[in-house]
């Protein structure tokens, strides 16, 4: 017989959510934030940009398709975006202890006892995702029963993107135009966008300066954290900018380029992070379904003259990616590569391919 310990979420407003443990039967802390995607907690699980948070998914169920199995394919993760878990926890309303799906080789829970990752379910997630719209995303601590409480711990005031950018360069994929591709905690379906594009991908460490090297074309990736610690990579962009070589940036990308072009970037309240945010393109009436996971975002009124804004949110006019006016230098938001989905915006990737 299964024995299931009780854990509770402790949020720093000291609101208290008591539930049940599954996973890892360990204690962790971190910024607690809200996704509404419907699937993709593999995807999300190891994406880079939820380092250091506690990711609550408001689909009431979890584990129902297990997890694929750790294969690489072209020197990535074939199923995967990174090579391990980034987020501190993961909490839902269900947990599904029977998965069925064709490519699961394992449970949900068996994995993330594997990685350490504590889970809770069994938690009203309708209101505690109420609760986060309602104040903004908290600092929380998962404390499992028999474990002992942990300290708080604000990841928005670490470098993240140090943490899990990669710490040498290497090269993917062949091809006769190359792109460098500034590692700020990129996902990997980035670099399977790329190279199934048929171009050669040298991928840098974020404080890499990558003006040393020959390229046909400049990728800002997406990462986790606060833009203001990034500003290594800032000062490179703004000598690359003086020149005429293609630039693309997404997530991150899209806040540092504009870092780099002069605007102001701020926090958001809870942030976007979901597989439904609607976009539409600056000047026409196109609209897209995007993937987003960020909790910062660009002030575009704040660009100087010769930029642009390219994409606007079409819940809270927020800003979803620039453009330069002259100069091939385009950035989105959002997720084009989405991974677990949508692919409405992947066409972006063949824009920027051809501008090479």
């Amino acid at each position: 017989m299964r024995q299931i310990l009780k854990a509770r979420l402790i949020l720093e407003d000291g609101t208290i959510f008591e539930g049940k443990s599954f996973g890892y039967e360990g204690s962790t802390a971190g910024e607690t934030v809200f996704n509404t995607a419907m699937t993709g907690y593999p995807e999300s699980l190891t994406d880079p940009s939820y380092e250091g948070q506690i990711l609550v998914t408001t689909y009431p169920i979890l584990g129902n398709y297990g997890v694929p199995p750790r294969r690489k394919k072209d020197d990535v993760s074939e199923y995967y975006e990174s090579d391990h878990i980034h987020a501190r926890a993961i909490i839902a309303q269900d947990y599904s202890w029977h998965h069925s799906h064709w490519q699961a080789d394992r449970s949900l829970s068996d994995w993330l006892k594997e990685e350490k990752i504590p889970g809770i379910y069994d938690i009203d997630t309708r209101a505690l995702t109420k609760l986060l719209r309602e104040r903004g995303s908290m600092l929380g601590k998962i404390v499992v029963e028999g474990a002992e409480e942990p300290e708080w711990y604000d990841p928005n005031r670490e470098n993240l993107v140090a943490k899990v950018s990669c710490k040498e360069p290497e090269v993917h994929g062949e091809g006769e135009k190359t792109v460098v591709l500034v590692d700020c905690g990129v996902k990997h379906n980035i670099i399977r966008c790329l190279t199934r594009r048929g171009v050669r991908v040298i991928r840098v460490p974020w404080d890499y300066d990558f003006n040393t090297l020959e390229y046909d074309g400049l990728f800002i990736s997406n990462g986790p954290g606060n833009p203001d610690m990034v500003d290594k990579t800032v000062e490179h962009l703004r000598v690359a900018m003086k020149g005429d070589k293609p630039i693309w940036g997404i997530c991150m990308g899209n806040q540092l380029l504009s870092k780099a072009a002069g605007a102001r970037i701020y926090k958001l309240k809870y942030g976007h992070r979901s597989h439904n945010q609607p976009v539409r393109r600056v000047g026409t009436e196109q609209c897209f379904v995007t993937s987003q996971n960020h909790g910062f975002a660009v002030d575009h009124t704040t660009l100087p003259e010769d930029w642009e804004p390219a994409f606007v949110n079409m819940n809270d006019g927020t800003n979803e990616g620039i453009r330069h006016r002259s100069k091939p230098f385009f950035s989105a938001q959002f997720h084009p590569e989405a991974s677990s989905g949508p692919k409405d915006t992947e066409f972006l990737f063949d824009e920027f391919i051809a501008r090479l």
